[in-house]
């Protein structure tokens, strides 16, 4: 048995005007050819890492392609996303040539990536897999927690699997899931048929914690139906609704074993249950100053402040300034900002020097709704060229670069200045810069949720803060041109 494995990820925000292009992919999490992907990703916590797992337990032959992951950003250049696929494709071709056809590919994707002119990126490469496959070789697809599902891509797969965890813990556990799949398909055992049920719901990120009420009632309820005769699998989908397309929004996908009517009562009987408690996927945003004087009362230190509208892990520019310059005007001590992506600063500080003072504007370039530049006289406390390792669980086992970097101080505020668009997943990189975060009194991240893995553990309490930004969870905000439905909370107001 041998089994392609592969895949093109990235999760698109088409309100960031910044582009993505082929150096993104390249200087993200990296561009992988053939047996590179074994080589990097054998026990990582990743989906791909599983697929390799699932191989050494069935004992099937691994054919790796081609695997990429840009950091979230703006709409993929055509060209860049087409010269990828084409070369995915063909060495799948290549390999089919020379040593016979695969049985079945496991898709390593992300379920919200938009490309210029395609709306639907993940359908359109699973479609293009599909075209040199043919329609009896199984297509299993692993997805994150925040796809935006269409129908379109639920007829050209066999069956798509979606994290179950978020922060994402879980990933190389549904690659292994997928494998599982895979062979059962192969061997007879199962036929997966899918359904899919969309769901015009704006789901903010403080109620989509998977370990926390209410989400983990859900998840709860997902691995109950699981254990049902007949289900193959189950996604709960809450969507990314920073990238307009047309089916952006929440989703349940069944998976069934040759019983198409059992997946469609399935799919919405939880779709019903979703919708009918929508209410409690929907939150109140939580201004700055407010979640600051809410830490301080409750007296629980760390207090941690989630600026998820400036996510760079969802594609927002992170350079946001409201944090920062909120820290310094209420003089706060023991407080560090992770991070803020400016390169010019960061060529001040590498110019100047470890122990010397700069007077620099920082953050506030990319966007005027990010806010203005905070101007700071700040000293350089260590400098670095971006090198650390995940200190896990998401992404164990892999290492990281953010791009040459800063650690600026004025009076007890800190901010790390960094090149690289990545999201502070733990303090791993802070601690090579000398930060020991659990010492800090206020620490914020630009970061939604992924963040809890790591730093869960010590925080004193952890708030999401909606900031000026970018990706604002005030969703009216947002100028959608192609969203076609009417969403609650924002038109459908009960």
């Amino acid at each position: 048995m041998r089994i392609a494995i592969g895949g093109i990820s990235h999760e698109t925000s088409t309100f960031v005007k910044t582009p993505t292009t082929r150096n993104d992919f390249e200087s993200g999490f990296g561009l992988f050819r053939g047996q590179q992907i074994i080589e990097r990703f054998t026990g990582a916590n990743i989906c791909v890492g599983g697929f390799i797992e699932g191989a050494k337990k069935h004992g099937f032959e691994v054919v790796p392609l081609l695997w990429t992951f840009a950091y979230p950003s703006g709409l993929i250049v055509r060209e860049v996303y087409e010269s990828l696929k084409n070369e995915f494709l063909q060495r799948l071709k290549d390999e089919e040539s020379a040593n016979g056809a695969v049985d079945g590919v496991l898709l390593d994707l992300h379920g919200a990536m938009v490309v210029e002119g395609i709306d639907d990126g993940d359908g359109d490469i699973i479609a293009s897999v599909r075209e040199v496959v043919g329609p009896d070789r199984p297509i299993i697809v692993t997805q994150d927690l925040h796809g935006n599902h269409s129908q379109f891509r639920v007829d050209q797969a066999d069956a798509i699997i979606g994290f179950d965890t978020y922060p994402h813990i879980d990933m190389a556990e549904r690659g292994r899931e997928a494998a599982d799949l895979i062979v059962a398909t192969l061997s007879g055992d199962v036929n997966p048929v899918m359904a899919l049920r969309q769901l015009p719901l704006f789901w903010n990120v403080p109620c989509q914690v998977t370990a926390l009420p209410p989400m983990d009632e859900l998840i709860r309820r997902v691995h109950d139906l699981e254990l049902r005769e007949g289900i193959l699998s189950v996604t709960v989908a809450t969507g990314f609704p920073w990238a307009d397309v047309p089916d952006m929004g929440a989703s349940v996908i069944v998976v069934a074993d040759d019983d198409s009517t059992l997946a469609r009562a399935a799919a919405d009987e939880l779709g019903d249950w979703i919708w009918e408690n929508r209410h409690r996927w929907s939150c109140p945003p939580t201004s700055v100053r407010e979640a600051i004087e809410k830490g301080v009362a409750g007296g629980e230190y760390p207090i941690v402040l989630a600026d998820h509208a400036d996510n760079t892990g969802g594609g927002s520019p992170g350079d946001s300034t409201e944090i920062l310059r909120t820290f310094l005007d209420l003089q706060l001590t023991d407080a560090v900002v992770l991070y803020v992506v400016d390169p010019e600063v960061i060529e001040q500080a590498h110019a100047a020097g470890v122990g010397k003072r700069i007077a620099a504007s920082v953050g506030g370039k990319s966007d005027p709704i990010q806010g203005p530049p905070v101007d700071m006289n700040a000293q350089v406390m260590s400098l670095s060229d971006g090198d650390f390792t995940y200190d896990g669980p998401m992404y164990a086992g892999l290492t990281g670069n953010m791009g040459r970097s800063a650690w600026l101080q004025q009076d007890d505020v800190s901010v790390v200045v960094v090149t690289a668009h990545e999201q502070p997943l733990g303090p791993a990189f802070a601690r090579t810069l000398g930060i020991e975060c659990e010492k800090m009194k206020y620490i914020a991240v630009k970061s939604a949720a992924h963040f809890r893995a790591s730093f869960e553990k010590f925080a004193g309490v952890i708030i999401n803060v909606d900031a000026e930004a970018i990706q604002t969870h005030d969703f009216a905000k947002l100028k959608y041109r192609k969203r076609q439905r009417e969403f609650y909370p924002v038109e459908i107001k009960s």
